[in-house]
């Protein structure tokens, strides 16, 4: 396993991040924790969830499904980096939701509770709350961190500018801020490329891409002999229908390399500026091993030429829309 740091902090990460999201609604318990010890046997130490992660309201299910593996002892806890997110709705009460003081320290707790751990290695806000300033959060989150109980802040899904505001109000109350932006980027959707990834760099902050496979697109949705899980989804097959010559080069492409093509789009996203490592979400242990083998592939310049030509980026702004 290959480990780098996480952003400009300290903290040493597996090149791969271990997503959670099917852990309930699409795989069991009982292989989500084989899942989960099949990481660990692996070497791949940063796992991520979210709290409202199990779509049930308030339950919290696979945090829940997480904090019984931490259970069973072992070291399991003591070895993995784990991460999980605030903002989503976890009642129908008004203050359960979004970014405040309220909201960071109740939704902690919850989390902490459910999870059965004393701290979170990485907290992260799962969106931007445009009504709570910054201010606010940084002192909810300094208690935190003088508390105990979370050890890092990371964002998730927030614009370039959001990032440059959050870090400049964090320097200005000497906290460390932001380690870390969550964001939607793989060979078909590179978006962050204008101003995500730029601010991210200036800032010390890592990339951590979720849907790295883009709903399955990336995944040999072609090849497949029948659609499962987000491949078959209306939402993907409507990607596939706008995206069908390029992901058809592609998976020749990948082919003529001897690659799976799940396995090549995670290896192209190991080779971005920035990106810490992609999240790869499981439903099987099959999926996770052949998740894996992504770090055993190389793409040399040649190969990551005509994968931009395949998918061109937008470069970055202004260049991206200006002379």
């Amino acid at each position: 396993m290959e480990y780098t740091h996480l952003g400009r902090s300290g903290l040493s990460v597996s090149r791969l991040c271990l997503g959670t999201m099917n852990f309930g609604p699409e795989t069991d318990e009982a292989t989500s924790h084989r899942i989960m010890d099949a990481a660990l046997d692996a070497g791949l130490n940063f796992f991520d969830t979210a709290n409202v992660y199990g779509w049930k309201k308030g339950e919290g299910i696979t945090e829940q499904i997480v904090g019984r593996w931490f259970a069973q002892g072992g070291g399991r806890r003591e070895k993995v980096v784990i991460a999980t997110k605030l903002y989503g709705s976890m009642s129908d009460w008004p203050n359960d939701t979004f970014l405040s003081a309220r909201n960071i320290r109740n939704a902690c707790e919850g989390s902490l509770r459910r999870l059965q751990t004393d701290h979170i290695d990485l907290y992260q806000m799962h969106h931007v709350d445009r009504s709570t300033p910054f201010d606010e959060i940084w002192e909810a989150m300094e208690v935190l961190v003088q508390q105990g109980k979370i050890v890092y802040v990371g964002s998730s899904n927030f614009a370039g500018w959001t990032i440059a505001q959050a870090q400049e109000m964090a320097t200005a109350r000497h906290f460390l801020g932001l380690i870390s932006e969550q964001c939607l980027y793989n060979l078909v959707e590179r978006h962050v490329e204008e101003e995500v990834i730029p601010a991210a760099l200036h800032y010390g902050v890592g990339i951590i891409a979720w849907s790295p496979l883009m709903r399955g697109l990336l995944g040999g949705i072609l090849a497949k002999q029948r659609d499962t899980g987000r491949s078959a989804s209306e939402v993907t097959q409507k990607l596939l229908a706008e995206h069908h010559d390029s992901i058809e080069r592609y998976e020749a492409f990948c082919a003529k390399l001897g690659e799976h093509p799940a396995a090549v789009g995670l290896a192209w996203l190991l080779r971005q500026p920035g990106v810490t490592g992609p999240i790869v979400g499981p439903r099987t242990i099959e999926q996770f091993e052949s998740n894996l083998h992504a770090l055993d592939v190389h793409l040399d310049p040649a190969a990551l030429e005509e994968l931009d030509a395949m998918f061109p980026g937008p470069g970055t702004a202004p260049e991206a829309w200006a002379w």
